[in-house]
């Protein structure tokens, strides 16, 4: 798969268009990451001086079409920062209490159910295998016969359990389990009796008005403007378009739909203090363990001009995601791979320099 020819669109503000020297750099950056191994990739940073929009690539392959500067696409992991709040609100209003074992809520759902909290789901040492682990990748033709498959909770959390812990006890070592944000959306069923894409909307989606935002549950759609997502068809490095899929694969742990727009509105509202009380929103940015940069569903890196941002990212198969923020100013990154090569170092310069642009 050979880089596409780079399309870059610029959106920006009357403040954003001062300072064009950086702000050029920066689209160079994004040229530079699809070159690296995308098909296309859109960013939207703000600061003090506006809102700087661009986009780089295409937003289908064999087509001209430019991706849309304020296009959708699956957010992944960053969805497990939105179920993290609703958890963190219900514990605030006394509804959970963020050391409840999950036997509590879930009986029987896990094993040492008694020992492992909600605390611990949220910032991944519950020692709970991977549910990802289990399931097949592309390009495996079992991969692509679940395309239109529905997957519940329950069958994710049992293919997960189904394997020894990663961990001798909860608590104690990091392992990053999708297994634990697949319990912690039925534990918000259990607490509110609606589903936890239903409290995500009602709590956050509609007051911060995040209109580009949805939990899809087991639609295969993308409503709106995107750009197509691709998975490798075969060992060959061919690709194939993967955008419609059923989403409930990902659930609680990655089922969202959102835009950088929005992603970066989210993130100012709850580190801005507007969605959490203020003693729960440092527990958030808490580690879980000494040295790892994960707190409850939320991450955090220092940047090589000595900020510290915090956010999440998110890798949804077709799609890869990060949102970051540092006070007064924030990036919001999407791309869609075309797989190869590995774009994490890649797109961590980018990142850096945005931020210390």
């Amino acid at each position: 798969m050979t880089a596409v020819a780079a399309l870059a669109v610029v959106a920006a503000t009357a403040g954003a268009a001062a300072g064009g020297e950086d702000r050029g750099e920066l689209r160079r950056g994004l040229d530079g990451v699809v070159a690296a191994g995308a098909v296309g990739a859109l960013v939207e940073v703000r600061d003090e001086r506006g809102v700087w929009r661009v986009t780089s690539g295409v937003a289908e392959l064999g087509k001209a079409r430019p991706v849309p500067a304020e296009g959708r696409f699956r957010a992944g992991s960053i969805t497990k920062t939105f179920v993290a709040t609703v958890v963190l609100q219900l514990a605030a209003e006394g509804r959970l209490r963020l050391d409840d074992p999950v036997e509590a809520w879930l009986p029987g759902a896990v094993p040492d159910g008694d020992s492992i909290t909600l605390r611990h789901l949220l910032n991944h040492t519950s020692g709970l295998y991977d549910v990802v682990r289990t399931l097949p990748m592309p390009p495996s033709q079992e991969f692509f016969a679940n395309r239109w498959r529905t997957w519940t909770a329950s069958e994710l959390v049992a293919r997960a359990v189904a394997h020894p812990p990663t961990s001798e006890r909860p608590g104690t070592t990091f392992g990053y389990s999708n297994t634990g944000y697949a319990l912690l959306g039925q534990v918000v069923e259990k607490a509110t009796g609606r589903p936890y894409g239903v409290e995500i909307e009602r709590r956050l989606l509609r007051p911060l008005r995040l209109h580009g935002t949805s939990l899809p549950g087991t639609s295969p759609h993308i409503p709106g403007p995107h750009p197509h997502g691709y998975v490798p068809r075969d060992t060959e490095g061919n690709l194939v378009d993967y955008t419609r899929m059923n989403p409930s694969v990902f659930g609680a742990g990655g089922e969202l739909i959102s835009t950088a727009a929005d992603l970066n509105r989210f993130f100012e509202a709850l580190l801005g203090g507007r969605l959490l009380p203020a003693h729960l929103l440092d527990q958030m940015r808490t580690p879980g363990v000494e040295g790892r940069r994960y707190g409850l569903g939320l991450a955090w890196w220092d940047t090589t001009c000595g900020l510290r941002v915090y956010g999440n990212d998110g890798d949804a198969l077709a799609y890869q995601s990060w949102s970051f923020m540092t006070p007064g100013r924030q990036v919001t990154l999407a791309l869609t791979p075309n797989f190869s090569a590995d774009l994490d170092d890649t797109v961590e310069a980018f990142l850096d320099d945005a931020f210390c642009g």
